[in-house]
C-alpha cells in the first residue's frame, strides 16, 4: 500500500512481530554468553528498542520494573545529552537513579542504530550487576542511608566510541567492582545483545525501508494507545483508594505508609501519592520512575496482553508522586529497595485500590519483597573475591477462579532464583540444608494465596551477608474478604548455640530483616522464610 495511506495489517504485524522477536533474542544472548548467574540463570534484564526521540518501539517479556523505568533512563539521557551526541559504534553506559536508573545495581546500556547514515532510533538494555561496589558485596545495603554507599555511580557516559573501547571507563568500573572478571564479561553479553539488534535491524530496514519502518512504529504506538484507552474505559469511572506501609528501613523502626488515590475515568488512569510518607532515612525510597513504572505494571496485568507493548501503553497513564516522599525521593537519599520491595508493593497497591471495580481481575498481595540476601567473600579454591545477589520466591495473591502460585518470584521480577546446583557449585560459602514450601503460608479463602518458602543455609566457608527484606512485620493483606498471608523471616543460628534467633538479637542491627556486612562462620546458619500470598 502507498504511504500516502495506513499500513495494511498483515506489514504492521510482520514489523511489530520482528521488533519483539529482536528484544527476545537480545535477552537469549545475554543469557547465554554472560558470566554472572544473576544473567544467565536469574534472567533478571530487559531489552527494548526506541525511536530517535526516545519512544518505546518493542520490548521483550523480561522485567517489568526496568521496562518501565528505561523509559525514562533513555528519555532523560536524550535530554541531558542531545541525539547529535551520538555516532555509529558509540554504545553508552548509565546507572544512577537520578538520571532514571531503578537502583545503582542496574545499568543501561545504550546504542544508536543508524541506515545509510540516518539515525534509526536505539536500542537498549538494562541489567542488575551482581557486583556493583557498594559498601559490601553484591550491593543493597539493607542499612546504606545515602546512594554514594550502594555502589559506583555513572552519568551517561560512552564505554565504546565509534566501535572502539573507552579504556580509562573501562579501567574506572574494573577498578571500583570487587568481581571485575564478572562485570567484564556481562558488560560484553550485555554490548553482544546490542551488536544482534543492530543487525536485525539493518535486516528489517533493507527489506522495508526506512519510511515504512518508522511509520508502522507510528501506527502500531497509535493503535497501542486507542486499545488501552479502550481497555481503561471497560472500568467503571471513579476514585479508589488504598493505602499500605513499608515496616521499617533498614536504620528506624518507624513505618512509612502509601496513599494511593486512583482515578479512572475518559480512558485515563491518574495515580496520585500525595500523602505518603516522607522519604526514608534507610534504603526503602523509590525514585519517580520506579513508582511510575509500579503502576504501569499493574495496569498493564489488568488489560488485554495482546496490546503492543510500546509507548503507546504508557500514554493514558499519569502518575504523581510528590518530591521529598518514599515514592519519590530526593537526591542522594538511598534507593536499592525502592526498586526491589517498594515497587512491587506500590503494584499491589493499584491491584487492592480496584478490587471492587474489577473484581475478576485483580489479585491479592503478593509476598511483596524481592527477597534480597547478598553474600561474598574470598573463594579458597582461588583466592579470588565472589559476590552474589540471591533471589527468593515467595507466594502470590489468590485472584478470581484461581490460587496463588506458589514460591515464584514476586510480581514486579520476571526472574528466576539460582538453582540449588549452580548456588553450591559457583559460590563457597553455603550448604543448602532444606529448601521446601512452606504449608499454610498462603491466605485462606476462596482461592487462597500462594505459598511461600523456607530455605536453611550451613556456612562452609566464612562469608559477609547482607539483606533487604520485607514482609516480615505487616500482613500481606487479602482482596475481597480473602485473608491475609504468613510473614516471612530470617534468623541465624550460631555453630555453638542451638537456637534461631534474629539478627538483632545476635549482632544489634536496626532491623530484623535490613542490614549490611554481617560475618558469619563455619558451622553458623541462616534461616529463609518467605511470605505466603493473600487470599
Amino acid at each position: 500500500m502507498s504511504l500516502a495511506g495506513a499500513l495494511d495489517p498483515v506489514t504492521l504485524t510482520v514489523i511489530d512481530n520482528f521488533l519483539t522477536a529482536t528484544c527476545r533474542d537480545m535477552g537469549v544472548t545475554m543469557m547465554k554468553t554472560s558470566y554472572s548467574p544473576i544473567f544467565n540463570e536469574s534472567l533478571d534484564f530487559s531489552c527494548v528498542i526506541f525511536d530517535p526521540d526516545g519512544q518505546m518501539l518493542a520490548q521483550a517479556e523480561f522485567c517489568p520494573s526496568q521496562i518501565g523505568t528505561i523509559k525514562f533512563t533513555v528519555t532523560w539521557t536524550l535530554d541531558e545529552l542531545g541525539r547529535d551526541a551520538f555516532a555509529p559504534g558509540d554504545v553508552l553506559l548509565h546507572n544512577d537513579p537520578y538520571r532514571g536508573s531503578g537502583h545503582v545495581p542496574e545499568h543501561m546500556m545504550l546504542k544508536p542504530v543508524f541506515w545509510e547514515g540516518e539515525l534509526f532510533g536505539f536500542v537498549a538494555n538494562v541489567a542488575h550487576m551482581s557486583e556493583p561496589g557498594a559498601k559490601t558485596p553484591g550491593g543493597l545495603s539493607g542499612d546504606a542511608t545515602e546512594v554514594f554507599q550502594e555502589g559506583l555511580l555513572l552519568p551517561p557516559v560512552k564505554i565504546k566510541r565509534r566501535g572502539e573501547d573507552v579504556d580509562d571507563i573501562w579501567k574506572i568500573i574494573l577498578a571500583n567492582h570487587r568481581t571485575p572478571k564478572v562485570t567484564y564479561g556481562d558488560f560484553r553479553a550485555m554490548m553482544a545483545s546490542l551488536d544482534l539488534a543492530e543487525e536485525r535491524l539493518h535486516e528489517l530496514l533493507a527489506q522495508h525501508g526506512m519510511a515504512t519502518v518508522r511509520q508502522a512504529s507510528r501506527e502500531l504506538i497509535e493503535i497501542a494507545e486507542r486499545r488501552m484507552r479502550a481497555e481503561i474505559a471497560a472500568i467503571p469511572s471513579g476514585v479508589y483508594t488504598f493505602e499500605d506501609i513499608i515496616e521499617d528501613d533498614g536504620i528506624t523502626d518507624r513505618q512509612y505508609p502509601m496513599r494511593l488515590n486512583l482515578t479512572v475515568g475518559a480512558g485515563e488512569v491518574v495515580a496520585d501519592f500525595t500523602g505518603s510518607a516522607p522519604q526514608a532515612i534507610g534504603p526503602v525510597n523509590a525514585i519517580y520512575a520506579v513508582t511510575a513504572s509500579a503502576v504501569y505494571n499493574a495496569i498493564l496485568h489488568l488489560t488485554d496482553p495482546t496490546i503492543p507493548r510500546n509507548e503507546g501503553c504508557y500514554r493514558p497513564i499519569t502518575v504523581i508522586a510528590p518530591p521529598g516522599t518514599i515514592v519519590n525521593c530526593t537526591f542522594p537519599a538511598p534507593v536499592a529497595g525502592g526498586n526491589t520491595e517498594t515497587s512491587p508493593r506500590i503494584t499491589d497497591m493499584v491491584f487492592g485500590a480496584l478490587q471492587n471495580a474489577v473484581p475478576d481481575r485483580v489479585a491479592a498481595a503478593c509476598g511483596g519483597t524481592s527477597s534480597p540476601f547478598l553474600f561474598g567473600g574470598v573463594d579458597p579454591r582461588s583466592g579470588g573475591l565472589y559476590a552474589h545477589f540471591h533471589f527468593e520466591g515467595v507466594g502470590w495473591g489468590g485472584r478470581a477462579g484461581l490460587d496463588g502460585n506458589d514460591m515464584v518470584v514476586t510480581i514486579n521480577g520476571n526472574c528466576r532464583n539460582t538453582p540449588v546446583e549452580v548456588f553450591e557449585s559457583r559460590y563457597p560459602a553455603f550448604l543448602i540444608e532444606e529448601y521446601r514450601l512452606l504449608a499454610d503460608s498462603g491466605g485462606p479463602g476462596e482461592f487462597r494465596g500462594g505459598l511461600g518458602g523456607e530455605r536453611i543455609l550451613t556456612v562452609v566457608n566464612e562469608v559477609t551477608v547482607s539483606a533487604l527484606l520485607n514482609r516480615m512485620k505487616a500482613d500481606p493483606w487479602g482482596v475481597l474478604a480473602g485473608g491475609n498471608g504468613a510473614r516471612g523471616g530470617i534468623w541465624v543460628k550460631r555453630a555453638d548455640d542451638d537456637e534461631w534467633r534474629t539478627f538483632v538479637e545476635v549482632f544489634g542491627t536496626l532491623s530484623p530483616s535490613k542490614f549490611s556486612g554481617i560475618r558469619l562462620h563455619p558451622g553458623d546458619q541462616v534461616r529463609l522464610a518467605m511470605p505466603g500470598g493473600g487470599g
